[in-house]
């Protein structure tokens, strides 16, 4: 006999067991299905315990300092494997949190593979057989995988995907990242810092490209001082593998070169888990992997809805978390805002760390806005150098007929704890005004928001 729920949500990612969660909040009787474990990617395999490995690398690049803070440190080094440790214990810890909050929430839980049959029917295979599922409605929240290109395919050897690097098999002496974006250039980070000569290849013609252009490049130069090469404009046609070693096809300005490497990690995107759901009979529209759906995510198809990385950009988890909150509610009756996605933040943990909310300056004026603009940089101010940490800068970009601001980037320390504070601006349609007559607690490197609003105005105190 079947199983019947208010609400049954398709994956325990950081959408999916929100979702979960406030719908059992609002009285709904909620079922998750999870195929393999709770917390789904970020939890297990992404954010979490990447954040875990680049603690370590910032604290070994900081005791490699320590004559700079008047302090002492000998014979420096790591443990590979303790490092890994202490990442995956991290992970653990959150995973298992999950399941308590079910329980709290009374929530059921059912582990197994799950495939839509019909307008709230869904089948699910578990290690005990098949059980059937009814519902009003369902939350898909099956999230993204790595992309492959052909060629470049990963062996957990040689060749690594985000996967295989918060496990490495080895620490590579010789690294290839192939993508600049938040994952390739936070592993990338990570490595670089413990010792591996590493190399970035970025198709666009700047790292991390989705930021705006003088963070970029900012970021690009502090990379480099680091160590790191970066390599733009250019692509990896092939890879040849061979013993203990990967030979690279790099392809710029029309002329291939070969370099050879012991280690690859492919970041060069991701796809999303739309494959053996039964998404297609029930006619849900696909675009490049992703589910189509409107701005409360849903699909099309009545009382299904798709939120998260498989319902496409912003591939953030808190995107998908907010997404989740929206859907449940939905759901129960309520009335919730849309999520508005160029009010989310994005945030890379490299070294320095960049932090965005909003339009680029390119894009402001792309979008047809006449723009103010104000920077600051971190060598102005006090608390910034005290940490030993005056290379960065913050961005601001405002509307100059409105005040309206637009969008905000930063680089450098701490500055994806930063941002929040312009996400709460943007959220509640602060003009430059309010901004200018917040007081900002010193000393602080917020301060420098505070400075970069004034500097679009002509007004800035500190530079």
């Amino acid at each position: 006999m079947a199983q019947n729920f208010d609400m049954v949500v398709i994956g325990a990612g950081p959408g999916g067991y929100v979702a979960a969660i406030r719908g059992a909040q609002l009285g709904l009787n909620v079922a998750c299905i999870e195929r393999e474990h709770l917390g789904g990617i970020c939890l297990n395999w992404g954010c979490i315990p990447t954040k875990a490995l680049l603690r370590s690398a910032e604290v070994f690049h900081l005791m490699h300092r320590a004559k700079d803070f008047g302090l002492s440190a000998d014979k420096i080094g790591f443990d590979l494997d303790k490092v890994v440790e202490r990442s995956r214990g991290v992970a653990k810890q959150l995973t298992g949190g999950i399941g308590h909050l079910f329980k709290k929430n009374k929530v059921t839980t059912i582990m197994g593979e799950a495939k839509i049959t019909g307008k709230g029917k869904i089948t699910v295979k578990t290690d005990k057989g098949t059980e059937e599922v009814t519902t009003k409605s369902i939350v898909l929240a099956t999230g993204a995988r790595a992309r492959e290109l052909p060629g470049l395919e990963p062996d957990g050897k040689l060749v690594w995907n985000y996967k295989h690097a918060l496990k490495p098999p080895h620490m590579p002496k010789k690294l290839l990242v192939i993508g600049s974006g938040a994952i390739g250039i936070e592993f990338a980070s990570f490595f670089n810092t413990l010792g591996a000569d590493t190399t970035v290849v970025e198709v666009m013609d700047r790292v991390l490209p989705v930021e705006d252009a003088e963070i970029s490049t900012f970021a690009k130069k502090q990379f480099v001082k680091q160590g790191m090469k970066i390599r733009e404009k250019a692509s990896v046609k092939k890879l040849d593998r061979a013993g203990a070693k990967v030979t690279a096809h790099i392809e710029a300005g029309g002329k291939t070169e070969k370099q050879e490497f012991d280690t690859v990690i492919s970041a060069v995107g991701i796809v999303g888990n739309v494959e053996g759901l039964g998404l297609e009979e029930l006619g849900v529209k696909i675009d490049r992997s992703h589910v189509v759906t409107d701005e409360y995510c849903r699909t099309g198809v009545e009382g299904l809805y798709a939120i998260g990385d498989v319902a496409g950009a912003p591939w953030l988890a808190h995107k998908a978390s907010h997404e989740g909150v929206m859907v449940a509610e939905l759901i129960a009756g309520q009335h919730p805002h849309p999520v508005k996605p160029d009010s989310i933040a994005g945030c890379t943990y490299c070294h320095p760390q960049v932090a965005s909310v909003g339009m680029t300056e390119a894009q402001a004026k792309e979008a047809g806005h006449d723009v103010k603009v104000g920077r600051f940089p971190f060598v102005g101010n006090g608390k910034a150098i005290a940490l030993g940490e005056p290379e960065g800068m913050i961005k601001t970009v405002f509307d100059a007929k409105t005040g309206e601001l637009l969008g905000a980037h930063m680089v450098g320390a701490e500055v994806t704890e930063l941002i929040q504070g312009y996400v709460i601006g943007r959220t509640l349609e602060t003009t430059e005004a309010e901004l200018m007559e917040t007081v900002f607690p010193h000393p602080t490197l917020s301060e420098m928001m505070h400075e970069s609003v004034l500097d679009a105005y002509g007004r800035a105190i500190h530079f």
